[in-house]
């Protein structure tokens, strides 16, 4: 299988931890920058490391970007207006998916305009994700799969423990589908059937549109 090409324009916090990453999962790498000190040290990390201004439309172009699976424009909110450029020109350029990085609603907004597939706000979904823990207790982790989905380990509202998963309907009563079991007795994970009936600390992973596991808990 053909190893999965991502370029990741700008390596702040968010743009370096990304290549890191990805880099870690086997995906190829092309990291840039302005920043020539920030590119020689993304170099040791990833594929290839670059410097360069990505407002430059001949010096972008240079990359190929419409021969990358995916395009992140990753510039920090210091930055918006080149931001704004780059995504377009990634567009322009033929980019097969454009993943931009947002630091407000407004540039959100922006950003989607000037053509990007996808808009992510790490600040904003990161204190959104941290808010539901500290609220409610037996949300232990969520991490989103897509801008609709989200993956969430939780222990089971008390009220629920000891019953059947097929009775308590929870596709069908929130849109909640059950998809591991990590078992308190012996910590293994395992895939879960009707018939499963959880303990007080076992924990479940569960595949949800967003909102829909805390409306769960509030209505146990």
């Amino acid at each position: 299988m053909q190893m999965k090409q991502v370029l990741v324009i700008g390596l702040g916090q968010f743009g370096f931890s990304l290549a890191e990453s990805l880099t870690e999962k086997g995906v190829e790498v092309l990291a840039v920058d302005q920043n020539e000190a920030i590119v020689e040290k993304a170099s040791k990390i990833v594929a290839q490391a670059v410097s360069l201004d990505a407002t430059d439309e001949e010096a972008l172009e240079s990359l190929e970007p419409e021969k990358r699976d995916v395009c992140v424009c990753g510039i920090g909110d210091e930055s918006r207006d080149a931001a704004t450029i780059c995504t377009a020109l990634l567009r322009q350029m033929g980019a097969p998916k454009v993943i931009a990085r947002a630091g407000s609603q407004v540039q959100q907004r922006i950003l989607r305009l000037v053509g990007a597939h996808e808009v992510v706000n790490p600040d904003r979904e990161f204190g959104v994700r941290f808010a539901n823990q500290i609220a409610y207790e037996n949300i232990i982790s969520n991490v989103p799969l897509s801008t609709d989905l989200q993956l969430t380990e939780v222990k089971f509202p008390e009220p629920m423990l000891g019953k059947a998963l097929s009775e308590l309907k929870l596709p069908s009563k929130f849109g909640v589908v059950v998809v591991g079991i990590r078992k308190a007795t012996s910590g293994e994970f395992v895939l879960p059937q009707g018939v499963d009936r959880i303990s007080q600390d076992d924990r479940l992973i569960l595949v949800s549109k967003r909102g829909a596991v805390t409306k769960m808990i509030e209505e146990a």
